[in-house]
């Protein structure tokens, strides 16, 4: 079957996103282009995304909770899990390698935490776009280690990827990649040959609401499972992809 996905969304807790990236408006907005399967992924945190599955799961949507994580070469990399219990203990493990730096919302934005009705639960004080200790050698073993899966973020930006950050892409154990709807998969696979044969995921990396993408790129599947998404995600299932 056809999964129309959007795996990379961040709500109003990362400081980059809208104020208007809440749970109901991100799922509500899925809905309405088409989606039938999202991630969240707010910078090193899972905070909101108790509240989004709650309405994901009202709505009939497939939901994966995550995070974009920033490793400590500041490489971002999405981390996506079946369950919300697997990434509160995902979460659990990366909040102590995060520098205790406050955030100043009058520079980088609100961190707010949101319940299923939208309402404000309060505010995440330690600023969540830092680099954590994880370094990128370890992210994909310690993802799997909770049942989860991880790619490397918009391979194709200069800033903030792994790319940028090790000047190439090593043999870290990825299966899948990400890249950016303009990004050339002809001359990407020229100048990174490792990405050849894996999904090349085309994600929105919406920081607000008009960002979400489409129904265009898809993932063709048994079915739409969290658990066959990851498996297939981490190479353990046959994935067809279209951009």
């Amino acid at each position: 079957m056809k999964i129309y996905y959007d795996f990379h969304i961040h709500s109003c807790l990362s400081p980059c996103g809208d104020d208007e990236m809440t749970p109901n408006n991100i799922v509500n907005m899925a809905q309405l282009v088409g989606l039938s399967a999202i991630a969240l992924t707010d910078h090193n945190t899972c905070g909101n995304c108790a509240a989004t599955a709650a309405v994901a799961r009202e709505l009939g949507i497939t939901f994966l909770p995550g995070m974009e994580l920033c490793t400590a070469e500041e490489a971002h990399v999405v981390c996506l899990f079946p369950t919300l219990q697997a990434a509160q203990q995902f979460e659990a493990h990366i909040v102590p390698t995060l520098p205790p730096i406050p955030n100043r919302p009058d520079i980088f934005g609100e961190q707010l935490l949101c319940d299923a009705e939208d309402q404000p639960m309060g505010t995440h004080d330690i600023l969540l776009t830092t680099a954590s200790g994880i370094s990128v050698d370890n992210v994909v073993r310690l993802a799997r280690s909770f049942g989860g899966t991880a790619f490397p973020a918009h391979i194709d930006r200069p800033s903030y990827s792994v790319t940028a950050s090790l000047g190439g892409l090593p043999p870290l154990g990825f299966a899948a990649v990400e890249i950016t709807k303009n990004g050339n998969v002809a001359e990407l696979a020229a100048r990174y040959p490792e990405i050849v044969g894996k999904p090349l995921l085309q994600n929105s990396d919406a920081h607000h609401l008009e960002d979400i993408q489409d129904a265009l790129p898809y993932l063709e599947l048994p079915d739409n499972s969290p658990e066959t998404i990851i498996a297939a995600l981490n190479g353990e299932l046959p994935c067809g992809w279209h951009r």
